[in-house]
């Protein structure tokens, strides 16, 4: 159905090698339907140039692509990659977020950043302090901020607690701290 957003290979990368082989029909068929937005998150930025379709240029007008950061190391290493290649639009996803990130020196050319929490029985934690950090870093440069969900261990006002899975999303959005201008979350 025209005008949908198609989350495309969240629960795996789209840039992944085992990937390869049937990539080139996958890029057909998103060229294909250019009144659906493609969404593509991937942590395997480094795989990027390796992976684009032969007409690709500076990227397709309904595919965005996010790149995944957890922590700083991962944020210094992925992001200057990520902002090097030719993409007309694109998100960066701090999730499942493990630490303080800064960002400032990434954000120009970011149209949205979303956070998450990591979910599972042994989830690491997920402070809200480090969630208003990013947030505030968004403010001040103007881009959209999403808390997507709080993980399964969320911290605070310096008290963890687990939180059932399907709370997270809820809670996070009750929090009310995203800051969206004219683009639909995702």
């Amino acid at each position: 159905m025209s005008g949908k957003i198609v989350a495309t290979c969240f629960a795996t990368d789209f840039f992944i090698s085992e990937a390869d082989e049937w990539r080139v029909e996958a890029w057909s068929m998103i060229k294909s339907r250019p009144d659906l937005e493609f969404l593509i998150l991937t942590k395997r930025i480094d795989r990027f140039e390796v992976s684009l379709p032969s007409d690709w240029c500076d990227g397709y007008d309904n595919v965005n692509i996010g790149c995944t950061v957890e922590n700083q190391a991962m944020a210094d290493y992925r992001l200057p990659l990520f902002l090097s290649y030719p993409i007309k639009r694109r998100f960066v996803a701090c999730a499942p977020i493990l630490d303080r990130i800064d960002l400032t020196p990434y954000l120009n050319g970011i149209e949205h950043v979303s956070v998450g929490g990591e979910t599972s029985r042994e989830a690491r934690e997920c402070d809200y302090e480090w969630v208003l950090s990013i947030r505030e870093q968004c403010v001040n440069t103007g881009t959209n901020f999403w808390f997507k969900n709080t993980g399964s261990l969320f911290k605070k006002d310096g008290i963890a607690q687990k939180i059932n899975p399907y709370k997270q999303g809820s809670l996070a959005k009750e929090l009310g701290i995203n800051v969206m201008g004219d683009r639909k979350q995702f």
